[in-house]
């Protein structure tokens, strides 16, 4: 395992594995015996960043999720796992009632809900603090500087360590931070985006995001993070949910003629490292020029050994100019 570090303040920053295993679907649709496997053997093999949300997995049965949450909490417990392991949660998301969704009903950023659902989050996961704190949508219904002041608090009082951001605007996040920066007060230093080799069309609309995602790493994000190298990526989805080895899978979002090419690239690539097409995509973030966790979620252990190998995996200066440069 080779491992990077995330945050600037020598009080909350934390070395981190370079590969972050996402438990979205722990406790639900994946068992708790395969679960359990999963994570012993990725702290087996050097695995430290560990990735859930209050929410997951609410739209499994309909209720407020929490879930993933409580099982990395029963698997601490029985493992004697300390603070060795990072574990980042996020909050915003979370359905107020059952049956509803966070694009109807979420519980939002007030100050309030970050420290009612922050409680809850260290309840539920058994650690006195949250090693890493999302914001894990967008609130335009509450000022932003009682959000920033909000999170801010909690890592004042030592309950939260980093602050991150996720799906949100690149203006949104820049306000933020610069009202924090101005008050004194900690921001966001992780932004968790979607991000593959892949690209998708920005401009489809969703429910979510009306006029087009922001959920994705576009180029207005990375610029972002070229402009501020105190920053750090956390990519979730970087091999689309299977869709890399089922294309059947693939979002519609991704339909366009970019994506043949470079799906051609990516496999010219993996047979030439002889390597699978997900391990050259994982390598390709890693190996990167800017600070890229690939956040991947697995349902076995033979899909966490298949993404631990691609750790290792070194690309060659040409490989990865043919890979930057396909569209």
């Amino acid at each position: 395992m080779k491992y990077r570090t995330i945050g600037s303040d020598p009080a909350t920053r934390r070395e981190v594995s370079v590969l972050a295993l996402g438990t979205m679907l722990f406790g639900s649709v994946t068992d708790e015996k395969t679960s359990f496997a999963i994570l012993d053997r990725y702290v087996e093999a050097g695995g430290t960043f560990l990735d859930t949300s209050d929410n997951y997995a609410f739209w499994v049965d309909g209720g407020q999720g929490g879930q993933s949450e409580e099982l990395l909490g029963r698997w601490r417990r029985s493992r004697g796992v300390g603070d060795e392991v990072v574990v980042a949660t996020k909050l915003g998301a979370r359905p107020l009632a059952p049956g509803t969704s966070y694009t109807d009903n979420a519980e939002g950023l007030s100050a309030k809900v970050i420290r009612e659902s922050a409680e809850r989050s260290r309840e539920r996961l058994g650690v006195e603090r949250l090693d890493l704190l999302y914001a894990h949508i967008d609130d335009h219904a509450v000022p932003q500087r009682e959000t920033v002041e909000g999170f801010a608090a909690l890592v004042e009082e030592g309950t939260v360590g980093l602050l991150g951001v996720s799906n949100q605007a690149v203006w949104r996040v820049e306000r933020a931070r610069a009202l924090a920066a101005a008050a004194g007060l900690p921001g966001y230093e992780v932004l968790q985006y979607q991000h593959s080799h892949l690209r998708p069309r920005w401009d489809v609309p969703s429910e979510l995001f009306p006029d087009g995602s922001l959920g994705h790493a576009g180029p207005e994000l990375l610029g972002y993070l070229r402009a501020e190298p105190g920053l750090t990526l956390v990519a979730y989805s970087p091999l689309l949910k299977g869709a890399y080895t089922r294309p059947d899978r693939l979002p519609q979002d991704y339909d366009h003629p970019g994506t043949p090419a470079r799906l051609a690239v990516l496999g010219e690539v993996a047979r030439e490292a002889g390597a699978t097409v997900n391990q050259v995509v994982l390598a390709w973030q890693l190996g990167g020029e800017l600070p890229v966790v690939p956040l991947a979620g697995v349902s076995s252990v033979a899909q966490l050994e298949e993404n631990l190998a691609a750790v290792d995996l070194e690309l060659t200066g040409d490989q990865r100019a043919r890979l930057d440069a396909a569209h």
